[in-house]
């Protein structure tokens, strides 16, 4: 296996690095509340790089995710990237492909994923009910992908849908989703039989695995950022004479927040490396899931912790690291859930070789 990033992922991780580095400030997330910056959405579309993931894969979106997550940037690029482009151009339909794509890659289309909720039903029209409690960038969205108890893949038109404001531990524009005969798309060719339902599972499964590994990346630049910002304090804080850095109770702990960002780092990369070869890649998602949820919490309440009384500080920029990586954690199932989860796809011998 080979993480080297091409030419054209490398460009595009540095095309984001920098839209993130001048307009992700702290001054501009301090104005955005707890909502999205519409501005920074709008330059990352402009700039082309929403519409690249389909051809730099799920390696390429990781390492464009990472940026985001070093600055906290408050935008629907993993959810839109992951339940819009990424999974209409695995599992849509000739015409579903070719109506939606262009419209997510340039943003006017904007879909965020109910996964892996299942408390949505089909009635016998089509028609959907059922309600999610939390779907992260719901207030953004034009869109959200549902999965029925079936686990058959639908997308719903937001204006379509009751969509209720809900705060979250992080700014995701999140929302409370409720269906009562709402239409909806199915996702991908209608098939006949018991093969909708092959159909359906194995779209379902691809879509929780793509996101559960970028949002691994997405925490990997979290902790990352949080890394970064306490090694910068802990240079430049003096206690004493001597800068807070030279103590090896606070190397220790900086050590080994940067040795738990390098393996959520590293089996994000992994599991993405392996989607964009065709290769199984089901536990290899659970376990960048599982370092991004177990170690992404220890590395942020270290970075908070390193920076002293000022992690306190609910206003400094650490702390949305903080509250960021806390919210990943959950997202993604928390530690114990998904090792559960992967333990049990090990021993029925259903995990990838």
């Amino acid at each position: 296996m080979d993480f080297t990033p091409t030419e054209e992922q490398a460009a595009a991780r540095d095309l984001a690095a920098r839209i993130f580095g001048d307009l992700s400030t702290h001054e501009r997330l301090t104005a955005a509340g707890t909502g999205s910056d519409a501005e920074l959405w709008k330059a990352l579309c402009e700039a082309g790089l929403p519409a690249a993931v389909e051809d730099i894969g799920l390696l390429g979106l990781v390492l464009l995710l990472e940026e985001q997550g070093r600055t906290t940037a408050q935008v629907p690029f993993a959810a839109s990237c992951v339940y819009g482009l990424l999974a209409v151009s695995a599992h849509g339909s000739a015409e579903q492909r070719e109506r939606l794509l262009p419209a997510i890659g340039d943003g006017t289309v904007v879909v965020t994923g109910a996964l892996p909720e299942a408390a949505v039903w089909v009635g016998g029209s089509g028609e959907l009910s059922g309600a999610v409690p939390v779907v992260p960038w719901l207030r953004d969205a034009t869109h959200v992908l549902v999965a029925d108890d079936e686990h058959g893949l639908w997308l719903v038109r937001t204006v379509d849908a009751r969509c209720e404001p809900v705060e979250l531990t992080a700014p995701w524009s999140a929302g409370r989703l409720t269906l009562d005969g709402t239409p909806g798309e199915r996702l991908g060719e209608r098939v006949g039989g018991s093969g909708a339902e092959v159909a359906g599972q194995e779209a379902y499964d691809d879509v929780l695995a793509t996101a559960r590994t970028a949002f691994a990346g997405l925490q990997a630049g979290v902790c990352a950022g949080s890394v970064a910002r306490a090694v910068d304090h802990t240079n430049t804080r003096e206690q004493f004479g001597r800068p807070l850095a030279t103590k090896q109770g606070v190397q220790l702990r900086a050590a080994d927040a940067y040795m738990d960002t390098e393996a959520i780092r590293v089996t994000a990369y992994e599991a993405a490396w392996r989607r964009d070869e065709g290769l199984d890649y089901a536990t290899h998602a659970l376990t960048a899931a599982w370092w991004a949820s177990e170690a992404g919490q220890r590395v942020v309440h270290a970075g908070q912790h390193l920076h002293g009384g000022m992690g306190a500080d609910l206003d400094h920029p650490v702390h949305r690291h903080f509250l960021w990586g806390r919210q990943l954690d959950a997202y993604l199932g928390c530690g114990s859930e998904v090792l559960q989860e992967l333990g049990a796809l090990i021993v029925h011998g259903e995990g990838d070789a």
